[in-house]
This record gives structure tokens, C-alpha cells and sequence, in this order.
């Protein structure tokens, strides 16, 4: 079994135990949202560390943007819960890429691609991506190839 996946179901006990509302749902969330990823599909599956860390990259993206449509409607409680939810989460994940050492990253892709303009945007992203390996959002990534590009 998966060392992440073990972890998840380690700190979730602990949390019961300690009574703590808070990770104890969102553990559950994000054990749920594991099994449903292993069950989907035509064949059931044991996913590998980083498969674990994909879905754990997709619910707290989905904190995040939970919490900023909460904020935009005026309701601060529900917004702080799910910035909570993607705290909780971001412990699980890889430390994200300061700007800096994506935009060096992302210069040193075009150089090795031999990017010359927007037209390359995509081989660069393809590149980028595979080097940045979850370290950054897609988003942060494809507004640094754009701005670099252009």
C-alpha cells in the first residue's frame, strides 16, 4: 500500500482521537476522493504515491477556488473553511515553487526547446510541466510561459 495513502489513514485516526472536526473531514474528503480514483475506470486499483498526490493537488485546488467564490459572495465563514481544508491538504503535498525559481525554470525550457514566440507555447508547457512535476499549478505555469513568450 501506498506510503501517502497510509499516512492519510494514520493522521485521520489521530485526528478522531483528538477530536479534531476539522481534519477528520477533511481526511475522510480526500480518503474518499482516493477511493473513488481507485475504483474508477473498468478495473479497480491500488494508485502509486504520486497518483495519491494527484487527487490531493485536485481537492485542494478545489478548496481554493471553493474559498475564493465564497469570498466573492460575501460569506467569510464558509471561505475560511475550505482555506482550512486546503491548509490541511497542502501538508500532504510538495512545497510549491517560489516565482523566482519557476520563472528560471521556465526560461531555461525555452532555451532547451528553442522557443522563439506563442507559437511554441505548447511544447513548452508540455516540457515545463514534466520538469515543474507538480511543484507549481498549471496556471502559474502556463502565465510564466506566456509572459516569457511573448
Amino acid at each position: 500500500m501506498p506510503a501517502l495513502k497510509d499516512q492519510l489513514r494514520a493522521d485521520l485516526t489521530t485526528a478522531m482521537k483528538s477530536r479534531d472536526e476539522l481534519r477528520t473531514a477533511t481526511l475522510r474528503m480526500a480518503l474518499a476522493a482516493v477511493s473513488a480514483e481507485e475504483v474508477a475506470g473498468k478495473q479497480a486499483r491500488e494508485l502509486s504515491d504520486d497518483e495519491v498526490q494527484a487527487v490531493l493537488r485536485r481537492e485542494a485546488k478545489k478548496r481554493r477556488e471553493a474559498a475564493d467564490a465564497f469570498a466573492d459572495a460575501g460569506r467569510a465563514e464558509q471561505a475560511e473553511r475550505e482555506k482550512a481544508e486546503g491548509d490541511v491538504l497542502a501538508r500532504y503535498l510538495p512545497a510549491q515553487m517560489e516565482d523566482a525559481d519557476l520563472a528560471a525554470l521556465v526560461a531555461d525550457v525555452i532555451t532547451r526547446t528553442g522557443a522563439s514566440g506563442m507559437k511554441d507555447m505548447g511544447r513548452v508547457m508540455g516540457a515545463a510541466q514534466a520538469s515543474v512535476a507538480g511543484r507549481a499549478e498549471g496556471s502559474r505555469v502556463a502565465a510564466e510561459v506566456r509572459s516569457q513568450l511573448a
